[in-house]
C-alpha cells in the first residue's frame, strides 16, 4: 500500500514574499492542501463511500482570491477566533484597546490578523504519516495585543484519513489567545449545505446580541433550533421562526461542547453527514466550545476552485475554538497565556465512513 506523501510548490509572491502550497497525501484517497497564507486548507479530497474521490471543503482559487478580502476562507484565524466586544478587555489591571472590524468589535483578531500573514512552514515524515508545521511571529503590540506570541499549527496527516490540527501558542507576558481553522465545509458539492445533517455534542449554547456577542451565560438547547443533540436537517433547522435566526441570517453562535473528562481530552464535536450519506465528518477536539456558521452572508461575489459562486448557505463552518467574548467573561474558560506556560490544543477531522471509528480517549 502507498505510503503518505508530502512535496512542496511555490503558489505565488504577496509583497514580494513567496507563498508556498504543501500538499499531504495520505495514500489512501485524501490529500490535503495547506498554504503557508493564512496557515490555510486550501483543499481538501476525501474518498466517499464507493471509493470516488471528491473536495470536501470550499476553497478559493488563485493566490489573488486569498490577498482580497474574503470571509477567512480556509485561514487560520488569530490572535483571538471570534469576538471581542468594542475591541477592549483588561488584563491584570491594564486595559487594552484593539482595531475594531466587525460592528464595532473586534473579530478574528482584527484587520490585520494571522489569516493575512504568511506563516514559516516546514514538513516531516513520520512512521506512516506525514506533517507540515507553520510557525508565526506575532510582535508586542500587534494588532493592540500585549506581548510577544510564537504561534504554531501542525497539520498531519495518516493513512487512515484522520487530518490532524495541532495549535501551540507561547508568549513573554501575559495575553489572551484563540486559534482555529475557518474551512467552509461542503461534503456534496451540491452548491448549499441545507441537505446536510449536522449533530453538535452540546447541551447549552450561547444566545447572542445583533452584533454577535454573547447576551449572557450559556442556556439549555432543549427546545430551541439550536438542538442538535440528535442529527438534524440544517434546511429544517435554519427555517425555524426564532430571532437568533433571524438576526444573524443562519447559524453564527457557539456551542458549548460536553464535558467528559480532562480539558485536554480528544471528545467529539460535531458530526456532518452528506445528503446520500456517502461523506461523513467528524469534529474531534480539546477546545471547549465550537462555533457553526451557515455562510450566511455569502452573496455569491467569491468563486470557489471549481468555478462555483460561493452563496449564502453554500457551507459550514465548525470552528473549534474557546468562547467568544471570554476576556471580558470571567465566567468562561480562560484564554490567558502567561510567560511559561504554552497554550496548546488539537482538533481532527475523522472520515468514519472511511475506516473502523477511532478509539475516544
Amino acid at each position: 500500500m502507498p505510503r503518505p506523501t508530502v512535496h512542496r510548490t511555490s503558489f505565488g509572491l504577496v509583497h514580494g514574499t513567496e507563498v508556498h502550497r504543501f500538499v499531504l497525501d495520505s495514500g489512501t484517497g485524501v490529500r490535503a492542501e495547506i498554504l503557508t497564507l493564512g496557515a490555510t486548507l486550501h483543499r481538501l479530497t476525501v474518498p466517499d463511500t464507493a471509493g470516488v474521490p471528491g473536495p470536501v471543503l470550499r476553497g478559493l482559487t488563485a493566490l489573488g482570491d486569498y490577498t482580497g478580502e474574503h470571509p477567512y476562507v480556509g485561514a487560520v484565524v488569530g490572535r483571538y477566533a471570534n469576538r471581542i466586544a468594542h475591541g477592549r478587555f483588561t488584563l491584570d489591571g491594564t486595559d487594552h484597546e484593539l482595531p475594531v472590524n466587525d460592528r464595532g468589535h473586534t473579530l478574528h483578531g482584527g484587520p490585520g490578523g494571522f489569516h493575512g500573514k504568511v506563516w514559516d512552514a516546514a514538513a516531516e515524515r513520520t512512521g506512516d504519516s506525514v506533517s507540515v508545521r507553520l510557525t508565526l511571529h506575532s510582535p508586542d503590540g500587534d494588532m493592540g495585543f500585549p506581548g510577544a506570541l510564537d504561534a504554531s499549527v501542525t497539520y498531519t496527516l495518516g493513512r487512515s484519513g484522520t487530518l490532524r490540527l495541532g495549535y501551540e501558542a507561547v508568549a513573554d507576558r501575559p495575553t489572551v489567545v484563540n486559534l482555529t481553522n475557518h474551512a467552509y465545509f461542503d461534503l456534496a458539492g451540491h452548491g448549499d449545505v441545507l441537505g446536510h445533517l449536522l449533530e453538535v455534542d452540546a447541551d447549552a449554547w450561547l444566545p447572542v446580541d445583533a452584533d454577535g456577542i454573547p447576551l449572557g451565560p450559556p442556556l439549555p438547547v432543549a427546545g430551541t433550533p439550536f438542538d442538535l443533540t440528535r442529527p438534524r436537517l440544517l434546511k429544517e433547522r435554519l427555517a425555524a421562526d426564532d430571532g437568533q435566526l433571524r438576526d444573524a441570517g443562519g447559524y453564527d453562535h457557539c456551542w458549548v461542547l460536553r464535558q467528559h473528562g480532562p480539558r485536554t481530552d480528544l471528545r467529539r464535536a460535531a458530526r456532518l453527514t452528506a445528503p446520500d450519506a456517502a461523506r461523513i465528518l467528524e469534529v474531534w477536539t480539546t477546545e471547549p466550545g465550537i462555533q457553526v456558521y451557515t455562510a450566511n452572508q455569502l452573496d455569491g461575489t467569491l468563486v470557489d476552485g471549481a468555478g462555483r459562486p460561493m452563496e449564502r448557505h453554500g457551507a459550514v463552518c465548525l470552528e473549534t475554538q474557546h468562547l467568544p467574548d471570554s476576556p471580558n467573561r470571567p465566567a468562561h474558560p480562560s484564554t490567558v497565556l502567561r510567560p511559561g506556560a504554552p497554550a496548546s490544543s488539537r482538533t481532527e477531522l475523522r472520515f468514519p465512513h472511511l475506516c473502523a471509528p477511532e478509539p475516544r480517549n
